[in-house]
């Protein structure tokens, strides 16, 4: 019997010892990834790393995202009286349905839904369907005493030829078509910017090419590494006198050339030369830069740079940041688009 319980000591023993050394070895795996992980979360993110900021998850169908506590008004093409749904999605889409896509302008530009049961009352699942005399300064409701609870929920939804604005630049106009339906509350500071005519303080601060991992194109390049450089600008829309209301974590597809972003919950954004499906789903995407704008972006991305560490990563940032103005685009060109 003591040498069975010799042996049986033994074996226990030698299983609590690879016990102990599987938690150890996933406590280093867990601390290294957490450090990882850690590192986008301060003012400027280190791109060549994962964040652990993204919520949202990419919607291969298309995003129906509005505002909650909002009213939007404008001239009825539906009206909600005799039109109804269960949910914000529903009303949502039927004003998508009234985009030809191709053909033109929306019919309808802003849907405004009624889904507070206690709030709405007998208005519960009204649909309003809207067409806003200026899409980029769309009417709301005014004079609603603090505290008091809107049951509407409203969203903007932009065909083709509208919600385009330009950042503009000494070296060239970026045209950006802005993403309301998958980032609303993005897109309504956006349009808070677009209202001031100035943007003080704007500006784009570093620069980084596609070095030797992405084409021209934008496509990652087979075998190669993921930076430095990280095929990006990256800059901020903060302007100066005018308090900055961090918006929710929204929609974060996967990151295609052009896509515009925040770093977090901004108001540091970031422009993209590259694809960066390694980048998973951690940026909220409120905008994408049109295909024939993104030479702008790659020669900002190729002016004099200086080498600097965020981090512990090597980044390179522009000797002379380039201001930039959020500009609203002449109807004329608009139409072309």
């Amino acid at each position: 019997m003591g040498r069975r319980n010799d042996e049986l000591n033994s074996v226990l023993s030698h299983r609590l010892i690879l016990l102990l050394v599987c938690l150890a070895s996933g406590g280093l795996v867990y601390g290294l990834l957490s450090a990882v992980l850690a590192i986008g979360r301060s003012r400027v993110s280190d791109y060549g790393r994962f964040v652990g900021e993204g919520m949202a998850v990419e919607n291969e169908g298309g995003c129906c995202r509005g505002i909650e506590n909002l009213e939007l008004w404008g001239a009825a093409v539906k009206w909600g009286s005799e039109f109804k749904f269960n949910n914000s999605e529903g009303c949502c889409n039927a004003c998508k349905s009234m985009c030809s896509g191709k053909d033109g302008p929306c019919l309808c530009d802003t849907w405004v839904f009624c889904g507070n049961r206690k709030a709405c009352g007998s208005k519960f699942g009204e649909c309003w369907l809207k067409k806003q005399k200026d899409s980029l300064a769309p009417e709301r409701q005014d004079g609603v005493p603090p505290g008091e609870v809107v049951g509407w929920t409203s969203g903007l939804i932009f065909g083709k030829g509208e919600g385009i604005i330009g950042l503009e630049t000494e070296h060239g106009t970026l045209h950006i078509k802005l993403l309301p339906d998958c980032a609303p509350h993005s897109v309504a500071y956006i349009l808070e910017l677009l209202s001031l005519n100035h943007c003080a303080g704007c500006q784009f601060y570093r620069a980084e090419g596609r070095g030797q991992s992405w084409d021209s194109e934008g496509n990652h390049i087979e075998n190669a590494g993921f930076g430095p450089p990280y095929a990006l600008i990256q800059g901020t829309l903060e302007a100066q006198g005018t308090a900055f209301n961090k918006p929710p974590v929204e929609d974060c597809p996967t990151l295609r050339r052009g896509s515009v972003a925040w770093i977090g919950s901004g108001p540091e954004f970031f422009i993209s030369l590259g694809d960066h499906s390694e980048w998973k789903h951690e940026y909220t995407v409120f905008g994408s830069v049109l295909p024939e704008d993104m030479h702008i972006a790659e020669k900002i991305s190729k002016l004099p740079t200086i080498p600097d560490v965020w981090n512990n990563v090597n980044v390179t940032v522009l000797e002379k940041p380039v201001p930039l103005l959020v500009r609203r685009i002449r109807k004329s060109h608009v139409d072309e688009i």
